[in-house]
């Protein structure tokens, strides 16, 4: 199967894998520990497709590390290695408690640096994170004739923000959002994940993210969230703790501290839930082109 290596002289013992969300962000996330997968971009844009095998907005691989409890690598559903996914660490915290990898509280190292966890009741999860860097208050961008004003972050990832009035549930945030996401200003961090946000008060607000590598709008983005918040009150607009509403309908818990303009002591609080486990059939991989269904117009073109 691609993506997954042959063992027992060419016989494929079954991989197990479980399906996790936090926030509304969906996973595929697996115990790697014994180097059983190979090719992860591969098996990530094929698991990954929605209807026709596991459907995520991105792999997890739970693996060992040296400096801290475990180590998780974060593929999106296109394939990309990204180097940090706040929704998916969480997942991956409870995964590696739920399988006695790790107790209730342990460290995860990620390609952002090294993140705290902490187990609590009901399956939430609660992440200190590193302090979000290099903001940029103004950063207006030209999409067509019109003038974004947003500002940009770094919460592992890069982030756009924009404050929006109102009306934040009625409008298509796809096309704008995908405009700011590929804007060539942005493109020297490989674009950025775009959040709008609406502030309710001064410790609420309500958030929608475009993400890069899933392409589209998510129902949530755990670092979004964190960086829409953070931006929020690095302008006075609230206070922590911030609660934030996202698309799942979902609330997750941002708390921080905020001295001189700087950041410090994030935490992320939010759900991680365990949806199901099972074990990767020859029918999960093959028999599907995974970019054909993701851009049919460019596979036609090129053929």
């Amino acid at each position: 199967m691609r993506g997954i290596s042959q063992v027992q002289g060419g016989k494929q013992d079954p991989l197990t894998f479980s399906k996790m969300a936090g926030g509304g962000n969906d996973f595929v996330v697996i115990d790697n520990r014994g180097g059983r997968v190979t090719d992860p971009g591969e098996l990530t844009r094929r698991i990954c497709t929605r209807a026709l095998s596991v459907g995520a907005d991105g792999l997890i691989l739970i693996e060992g590390a040296s400096r801290a409890t475990l180590r998780m690598r974060y593929y999106n559903a296109d394939g990309g290695l990204a180097a940090f996914c706040a929704n998916g660490t969480r997942c991956a915290a409870r995964f590696a408690f739920l399988n006695v990898i790790a107790g209730r509280r342990m460290t995860i190292e990620t390609d952002a640096g090294i993140v705290a966890a902490e187990i609590g009741e009901g399956g939430w999860v609660t992440l200190t994170l590193p302090a979000p860097y290099a903001f940029r208050a103004q950063r207006p961008l030209m999409v067509g004739d019109r003038l974004i004003h947003g500002s940009s972050l770094m919460v592992g990832v890069p982030h756009y923000v924009i404050f929006l009035r109102d009306d934040l549930w009625s409008q298509n945030i796809a096309p704008l959002g995908s405009a700011i996401r590929n804007h060539p200003d942005l493109q020297p961090d490989g674009g950025a994940n775009v959040n709008f946000v609406v502030i309710r008060d001064p410790h609420a607000i309500e958030v929608r993210t475009y993400e890069r590598g899933v392409e589209n709008e998510t129902l949530s983005c755990g670092s979004g969230v964190v960086a829409s918040s953070v931006t929020s009150a690095l302008f006075g607009k609230v206070k922590s703790p911030v609660s934030v509403l996202t698309r799942s309908g979902i609330t997750l818990e941002v708390s921080f501290a905020l001295a001189g303009g700087a950041v410090d002591s994030v935490q992320l609080k939010g759900d991680a839930r365990h949806i199901y486990r099972a074990t990767i059939t020859p029918e999960t991989l093959e028999g599907f082109d995974p970019e054909f269904v993701r851009d049919p117009a460019s596979r036609v073109a090129v053929s």
